[in-house]
């Protein structure tokens, strides 16, 4: 089964779950919920639009920003705030930290995607 399937049918199966959690009485759940629907709801656009163009082209590349968010899990075409960003932080860290069994190399790069949204200026295209 290709991975395009496997994803697909993946997404699908957790639609249902993240419908239910974002109408929940708690609005931070409720947020949260909001925030991984969207970013599923992006996949399963993007694997079931149409391709137009050459067959078999390589997607093109993502920039630096829009890489940190898909790290972060935020979504790609939304204004966000320092508060915004500091919590998809934080909720992403509680399963990263090296002392919660996550490994210190991705806790690295979850800081770095942090200070790269936070000061996207301060960073420069390499």
């Amino acid at each position: 089964m290709s991975s395009d399937v496997t994803l697909r049918q993946a997404a699908e199966q957790a639609l249902p779950v993240l419908r239910q959690a974002a109408d929940n009485d708690d609005h931070g759940v409720t947020l949260a919920a909001q925030r991984r629907l969207g970013v599923v709801l992006e996949v399963v656009h993007d694997l079931s639009a149409p391709r137009f163009g050459r067959r078999n082209a390589m997607p093109k590349q993502m920039s630096r920003e829009d890489r940190a968010r898909k790290v972060l899990g935020l979504p790609l075409a939304v204004q966000l705030t320092c508060e915004d960003i500091n919590q998809a932080y934080r909720r992403a860290a509680k399963g990263m930290h090296p002392d919660r069994g996550g490994s210190a190399e991705a806790f690295i790069d979850l800081a770095a995607a942090r200070d790269l949204l936070i000061h996207p200026g301060a960073h420069k295209d390499a």
